[in-house]
């Protein structure tokens, strides 16, 4: 099928609210699942790829990075993650008129929702200097032109290479092989806009930046304390897990500033109690926490625990593995002594008794996991925000023993896999040691840029070129008015995408965009055909296949993207197979198995049913890879974001139809949000206090010291209960308000669930 998507551009379409949903999933989850899946791919490809998503055999959802257990149902998918399938396996194409028809600049008048629905990219096109519009181009001119613009740059570290995390661990291996080839280690990632604040917690802490925790874990622990995350629309299949889990005893406590449905109550849609029946709730507390409070909780349900064991001395701490394995509990506790109880109110816009309620919960549980998600990451204090979750889990041994641990919930495929194959700018020197070893070239030391720093080079002309292995970046970092002009002061952008969007139309003087086999679609080299491997966020290691023919005929993977970029561009610079990768991808095992930690022998084990888990000294054996070789109980001094009168602290969220920057619909019905994206949730007495009105149309406008004020104009105010003083918009239309200078201290992660805003009654511009 081709041609243009039946659609208008209706992001101005009137809005309709309705009270928000107290239950998720459900018979609503398989018809918004069914429904738009037998519509967008038909009945055949429908029954085809979601009877094989996340199956042995099969492909891993491109969508989040929950991990699969091993026992897996018929339907081993949920309703985004059918959802992501829709999108990427539509048979809708984008013709070759479709881009004489739309200029570039119309493309930037349209809304995320517009471009993604248009189809699938099916051939590359470039944009020359000068010109408004793309045109089609040969895949080897294609790259013969990055190739001459790339080796005319003064430095290589005036080229970016920016990776998503749907990237497979094939690609992202020798992506960042030919990005350090080439000369620089200028890698920016997804990863530095959502968990890198996690990464960098957990490493200083326990010497690892990943989950301590197995998918078996979460059946096994008594307690689970959800913090800052929404699995009800982000990784809805964590629900089965919650579940199983509260069925067989856990307790369920949810730290979140909205009350989420996928935190009160869930309906399995694969069970008659699901479909018919109430379904089962799910969190046993739940504490409205004040956006940025959660630092100022831990340390005050940590204070708790230390005086439980002062109370009852030998019957609370895990004194053997605080002896054994940690260091640092004794500055911890007197700096908890002095923890001020009305700043953690202040903070938290608790109460004592809540408080007491969870520090009850947590020192009566034997095996606790503390789960979140970029509601805790995205934050100026995320890092140590992070570390006294560790403190906190530390105290009770709650680490490396089965049902107890942390897990961060990584929103993306594979973000977690790309890290682990080097897709980063200041990668270990090991590693560097290890890839230098095996191919014989220099590998660059200097760290490079980050997403947001690779913004402020852009900006400033130090960087020239920017490549984009999948991805919306402009549309998905912060202060996104200013990295559109970045992006628009460039030479040269590339896009390697399967469907359209922003980024697409926010370009350099010359762009490219080159389309890409999606995670669905059948993989025939001249080796024959071939499978991807992923890594979850609990640390698994799958294979992918294909199951459906490819949408049209001359398309690349993203696999031989790559490696002919790489020949085309460095030549017989380094000795480097790179048309054997193409060929083979079993050949990139090969060097992956002898370049990455704990990946030896990849392709026997890839190949085991189920792929195989990397290990994790903390989780496995309670080895912790420190420079003191000890777990690090670590002091964090507690601050609270002040929001001057008059003001709200915003936070960006995703809709229920979304996933990071893709909209499948307008709609967000477990908010009670339709026929529009344009919304900003405020508590009902903020709403009244603030001289404003359900409904009433504002103009947004954050606040940040020493910088203009950001703007975005005309959303509807919907009253919400949002803790007092809070609000919240939707990603990615709000980031244009996130100053790209408010970062996480030490991740450099933007700060969007901190931004100080003030409402005005809209005015015409």
């Amino acid at each position: 099928m081709t041609g243009t998507a039946p659609i208008d551009d209706v992001s101005d379409a009137q809005i309709e609210v309705t009270a928000p949903k107290t239950a998720a999933a459900g018979i609503p989850g398989i018809m918004h699942s069914m429904v738009p899946a037998i519509g967008g791919m038909g009945l055949g490809r429908t029954a085809k790829l979601l009877t094989t998503m996340n199956h042995k055999g099969g492909f891993d959802c491109m969508s989040c990075a929950w991990p699969d257990p091993e026992h897996r149902k018929i339907a081993e998918f949920c309703e985004n993650g059918a959802k992501a399938v829709t999108w990427e396996a539509t048979p809708l194409t984008i013709p070759t008129s479709f881009w004489e028809t739309h200029p570039i600049q119309e493309l930037l008048s349209k809304s995320e929702y517009w471009l993604g629905q248009q189809g699938r990219l099916v051939e590359p096109v470039y944009k020359a200097k000068g010109e408004d519009h793309y045109q089609p181009i040969s895949w080897d001119d294609a790259f013969a032109l990055i190739a001459d613009r790339l080796n005319a740059l003064a430095s290589p570290n005036e080229a970016a290479f920016y990776t998503s995390g749907r990237t497979s661990n094939e690609t992202a291996f020798i992506y960042q092989l030919f990005v350090r080839a080439f000369g620089t280690n200028n890698l920016p990632d997804c990863s530095n806009m959502c968990h890198e604040s996690t990464g960098l917690a957990m490493g200083e802490t326990i010497g690892v930046g990943k989950a301590t925790i197995g998918y078996d874990d979460f059946e096994k622990s008594d307690l689970i304390i959800i913090m800052g995350q929404n699995p009800g629309t982000n990784h809805p299949r964590m629900l089965t897990a919650l579940e199983d889990a509260k069925k067989a005893g856990a307790q369920i406590v949810a730290v979140n500033p909205l009350p989420e449905a996928g935190l009160i109550r869930y309906k399995n849609p694969q069970t008659v109690r699901g479909l018919v029946g109430t379904g089962t709730q799910l969190a046993d507390q739940f504490l409205q926490v004040r956006l940025g409070g959660d630092m100022a909780l831990l340390q005050a349900v940590s204070k708790r625990v230390l005086a439980a064991e002062r109370a009852n001395p030998g019957t609370v701490l895990d004194r053997e593995f605080l002896d054994r394995h940690c260091l640092g509990l004794a500055e911890f506790e007197r700096h908890l002594d002095d923890l001020d109880e009305a700043d953690v109110l202040a903070a938290t816009g608790l109460t004592v008794a809540q408080i007491d309620e969870l520090a009850d919960r947590y020192v009566a549980a034997d095996n606790v996991i503390i789960t979140w998600a970029m509601g805790l990451t995205q934050h100026k204090k995320a890092v140590p925000t992070i570390k006294e979750i560790m403190n906190l889990l530390f105290l009770r041994g709650n680490i490396g023993k089965p049902g107890a641990g942390a897990s961060p919930i990584r929103g993306h495929s594979n973000v977690q896999g790309d890290r682990t194959m080097g897709i980063w700018e200041k990668m270990p020197e090991p590693f560097m040691d290890a890839l230098e070893a095996e191919f014989g070239f220099p590998v660059p030391r200097d760290h490079g840029v980050d997403s947001v720093q690779g913004i402020r080079d852009m900006r400033e002309g130090r960087i020239k070129v920017w490549f984009a292995m999948g991805g919306n970046m402009v549309a998905a970092i912060s202060d996104s008015a200013a990295a559109e002009k970045a992006m628009q002061n460039t030479a040269l952008t590339v896009q390697v995408s399967t469907k359209l969007n922003r980024s697409h139309a926010v370009v350099g003087d010359e762009a490219l965009i080159l389309p890409t086999l999606g995670r669905t679609e059948i993989d025939r080299q001249a080796g024959g055909e071939q499978f991807i491997s992923v890594e979850d966020t609990a640390c698994a290691v799958r294979p992918s296949r294909g199951q459906v023919e490819p949408v049209a005929s001359g398309m690349l993977s993203e696999v031989a993207i790559v490696s002919r970029l790489a020949a085309a561009v460095l030549g017989d610079r380094v000795a480097v197979d790179w048309a054997g990768f193409e060929r083979d991808y079993d050949t990139i095992r090969e060097h992956i198995a002898r370049v990455v930690p704990d990946c030896e022998d990849y392709n026997r084990r890839i190949r085991q049913p189920g792929g195989f888990i990397l290990a994790h000294g903390p989780r496995d054996s309670r080895t912790f890879p420190t420079p003191a070789g000890k777990a690090m109980i670590t002091v964090n001094e507690l601050e609270h974001l002040e929001c001057p009168p008059g003001r709200l602290i915003l936070q960006t969220i995703r809709s229920h139809d979304q996933f990071n920057t893709t909209i499948y619909s307008l709609n967000d019905r477990y908010r009670g949000v339709k026929k529009g994206r344009d919304v900003i949730f405020v508590n009902p007495d903020d709403v009244r206090e603030l001289g404003l009105a359900d409904g009433q149309k504002v103009d947004v406008f954050s606040e940040f010291p020493g910088d203009e004020d950001r703007e975005l104009r005309g959303l509807r105010v919907i009253s919400y209960p949002t803790p007092r003083g809070c609000a919240a918009a939707y990603f990615p239309e709000a980031n244009v308000l996130v100053p790209l200078g408010s970062t996480a201290e030490g991740s450099n992660t933007p700060a969007s669930k901190s931004v100080v805003i003030r409402l005005e009654p809209a005015t015409e511009k």
